[in-house]
């Protein structure tokens, strides 16, 4: 844990990486002893001091239907038939903290989004440009652009929190330890144990859900039918869009030779033909309309 978070990884370019090394930190859910309860909902909007959003009656235990400029943490419900037995399945929805973050990649304005050292990826909405790149980069879903303050808001894993060795407000709020927040290797373990649990209960499919393809996440989950992580509202592949990786590395390098070749050739033609004057009597020569001068 580490009282100064020192910056990994910048968007556009903005950041050098520091010279300490520093223990990626994570958040487990056990979505297996997930109550419902909210309570970790209630204490993301007290501690980030967020303002109150109306609810909606969706006929489940859900608060609304999805993420909001103001709702950074809302747990998905779900009832799923599984081999004749029905299953409430319920996850807390929030950002994953990607090791490789599509929004990261996909921002253009210098040091908008940042990662430290430790895993977590946060915005800095004083730099935000309210492009919304990120959020066709994020193949969660997850970062939301206010109407009021053109910014786009997400979960920061209470970085204020985790600089001074507190945990996250959501860990400290929730009365089942479904949530547990350490270094990534350590609940790593932890998880294991459970799943190794879960199968001997006769959940054969539980696994622990830490898509490769984001290079793994800062958020792990356990679950119950980890072969079917869209019955939590999970993607089964997540990556980072092609779109952003073409844009991010051909095109840009492509971008680059255009304007070196635009120099090249406007050094060329001084070479060649040396510097322009301006006429003698002071009048910059018209074309006539025939195009003559």
């Amino acid at each position: 844990m580490t009282k100064a978070l020192e910056m990994k990884n910048a968007s556009a370019g903005a950041a050098s990486p520091g010279i300490r090394v520093t223990q990626v930190v994570a958040k487990l859910i056990d979505t297996s002893t997930c109550i419902g309860c909210k309570a970790c909902e209630v204490a993301c909007q007290e501690w980030n001091d967020l303002p109150p959003e109306t609810t909606v009656n969706l006929g489940t235990y859900q608060t609304l239907p999805d993420m909001t400029p103001h709702v950074w943490n809302l747990i998905r419900f779900n009832e799923v038939e599984e081999g004749g037995t029905l299953h409430w399945l319920m996850r807390k929805d929030q950002c994953m903290h990607c090791a490789d973050p599509g929004c990261l990649k996909a921002c253009p304005a210098p040091a908008a989004i940042v990662q430290y050292e430790n895993g977590i990826v946060d915005f800095q909405q004083e730099n935000c440009i309210g492009c919304g790149y990120c959020i066709s980069g994020c193949p969660f879903n997850v970062p939301k652009l206010s109407a009021q303050t053109k910014k786009v808001y997400k979960c920061t894993l209470c970085v204020d929190r985790v600089s001074v060795g507190l945990e996250p407000a959501c860990i400290k709020a929730c009365p089942t330890s479904c949530l547990q927040f350490g270094t990534k290797e350590n609940l790593l373990l932890k998880a294991q144990k459970r799943v190794d649990q879960l199968k001997a209960s006769g959940f054969t499919t539980a696994g622990i859900y830490d898509p490769g393809g984001v290079g793994g996440t800062g958020v792990v989950s356990i679950l119950a039918f980890a072969d079917k992580p869209q019955a939590y509202g999970l993607p089964a592949d997540p990556t980072v869009p092609w779109t952003v990786e073409l844009w991010k590395q051909p095109l840009k390098w492509i971008g680059n030779l255009a304007i070196l070749g635009g120099i090249i050739g406007t050094f060329i033609h001084y070479l060649r033909y040396g510097p322009k004057h301006a006429p003698p009597d002071g009048k910059v020569p018209r074309a006539n309309a025939g195009g003559k001068q």
